[in-house]
């Protein structure tokens, strides 16, 4: 993943601070931060560092929906005079994004939520929508340093408890901190756009509905920040309802689609949930079955997957411990090159071994040139400490890096260490050949509610709620014989 110097990251957010540039949905001025031509670059810069941070999911099917229905809304959207690009990202949370320069991620997550297409259309309008008023440009600067990897010398925030939050919400959250009012135009350009090819947009009000549920329930995913940023979601399910009324009448759309059951057929198979190939926790122990490590992750401590790296952190944010694979040939070069990399002053480094495996131990500080730099920009930054253990397996380097501030550093090393000290190989078959839920369509053979269906079809109680929220529906619900539903299952 390429790095971004601090200088670099302020000459491009003040470069043309002063200029003005008509936006093309309210067609008045705004104060334009980076020119089109810019944006355009920024945004195919980004495009392959987001795939690399969590992967494609590979569905042709899938895919050519996207593509399909993205370039036709594309096509009737206030900015059609740029290439817009989709892609489906390999990650269960329940998110879509969009950053500069016309390109748009959907989340295998966000796809198994969606009940129908024109929930689908919605959601791609609310993001096309994004781009087209130009509120991904006003992202530009917490984008690039997202990109640039959110360590030590480009920590974005004065505590690590504001840097471990940031960091946990994973790379794809970070591009959606729009205000309110960004948020409601593009809704209202959702709905415009996604009635304008076809579809009834009240479909995305229902599907908000599906995400605050699933807020509710306490999941361990996060929802969409075009729902969190709006506090009363009620109010935004009625507003959108009202909009999508006015924009069939408006459009003369006597007949807008849905496409349930075309839907459902196209998501049938679609991973569920966690991929245990990627590496997944259970009973605070972290397994990858395709490396075949394991380590433990301390009680209470949340974590965040994706194909580069794992990051896990204490909720309080004070500290966060990193996982990922280290540069070099060996220990002591990986040990040089990590520090180097983060810009860290050893104060200690000693030859370990760990579960029979050769490794290296390093605490470190940054060092002052990397404290200076955030003191200019932040006034109460905590100069931090880092314990890192480089571990020697399976033809790889893992590094294992332990970060809070010099001054909680005794309060965490021991549980820094123990986690890293627990990394060994992986042995246990079941956890090496675990199996992947998927969406599974079922047809229903007679008139019941959907709470039996799911008891016909075997769901434990303790999934009954989830299984609920996943087919945007009450268990309460009567379901008509010959409805779809859809059910988890190996």
């Amino acid at each position: 993943m390429k790095k971004y110097s601090i200088s670099c990251l302020l000459t491009l957010v003040i470069v043309v601070a002063s200029s003005c540039s008509t936006n093309p949905v309210t067609g008045k001025k705004d104060v334009a931060f980076i020119s089109e031509s810019q944006e355009l670059a920024m945004g195919k810069e980004a495009d392959p560092q987001i795939v690399a941070q969590f992967g494609l999911y590979e569905d042709p099917q899938l895919q050519r929906f996207i593509d399909e229905k993205g370039q036709q809304m594309a096509a009737i959207s206030h900015r059609n005079n740029i290439k817009y690009d989709f892609k489906i990202v390999d990650s269960p949370v329940i998110n879509a994004f969009a950053v500069p320069g016309g390109y748009v991620y959907f989340t295998r997550g966000i796809m198994a939520h969606f009940n129908d297409e024109a929930q689908f259309a919605g959601v791609l309008g609310h993001e096309i929508g994004h781009i087209a008023a130009r509120h991904t440009v006003q992202q530009q600067s917490k984008a690039t340093l997202a990109q640039g990897g959110l360590l030590l010398g480009m920590i974005l925030s004065p505590t690590v408890a504001q840097y471990g939050e940031t960091a946990m919400q994973g790379l794809g959250l970070l591009f959606l901190k729009f205000g309110r009012d960004a948020e409601r135009e593009s809704d209202e350009l959702g709905v415009e756009y996604s009635t304008k090819i076809g579809y009834d947009a009240a479909e995305m009000a229902d599907f908000f509905l599906t995400l605050q549920r699933q807020s509710e329930a306490g999941g361990a995913e996060p929802i969409p920040s075009f729902l969190s940023t709006h506090p009363n979601p009620g109010d935004r399910y009625n507003t959108v309802k009202q909009l999508a009324a006015e924009e069939q009448k408006k459009q003369n759309l006597t007949d807008p689609k849905i496409g349930r059951n075309s839907y459902l057929k196209m998501i049938d198979g679609l991973i569920y949930g966690e991929d245990p190939k990627q590496g997944f926790v259970e009973n605070s122990v972290f397994y990858h079955p395709e490396l075949k490590f394991q380590y433990a992750i301390p009680a209470g401590w949340g974590f965040q997957n994706s194909p580069q790296q794992v990051q896990m952190g204490p909720k309080d944010g004070k500290a966060i411990m990193i996982m990922t694979l280290a540069p070099g040939a060996t220990l002591e070069e990986a040990g040089q090159q990590t520090m180097q990399r983060y810009g860290l002053e050893p104060l200690e480094a000693k030859q370990v071994t760990v579960n029979g495996l050769s490794a290296l131990a390093i605490v470190a500080d940054q060092k002052p040139q990397q404290q200076q730099q955030q003191q200019q920009q932040q006034q109460q930054q905590q100069a931090l400490r880092t314990l890192t253990y480089l571990i020697q397996y399976g033809g790889n380097i893992y590094s294992l890096m332990g970060i809070t501030t010099a001054n909680e550093f005794n309060n965490y090393m021991p549980q820094f260490s123990s986690s890293m000290q627990s990394f060994r190989e992986l042995k246990d078959a079941e956890k090496i050949n675990r199996k992947p839920e998927r969406i599974q369509i079922k047809t229903v053979q007679k008139n019941t509610t959907l709470a039996q269906v799911l008891r016909d079809n075997k769901i434990p109680d303790n999934r009954m709620n989830e299984l609920a929220i996943l087919n945007g529906m009450e268990l309460t619900d009567q379901i008509q014989s010959g409805t779809m539903i859809k059910l988890v299952g190996k």
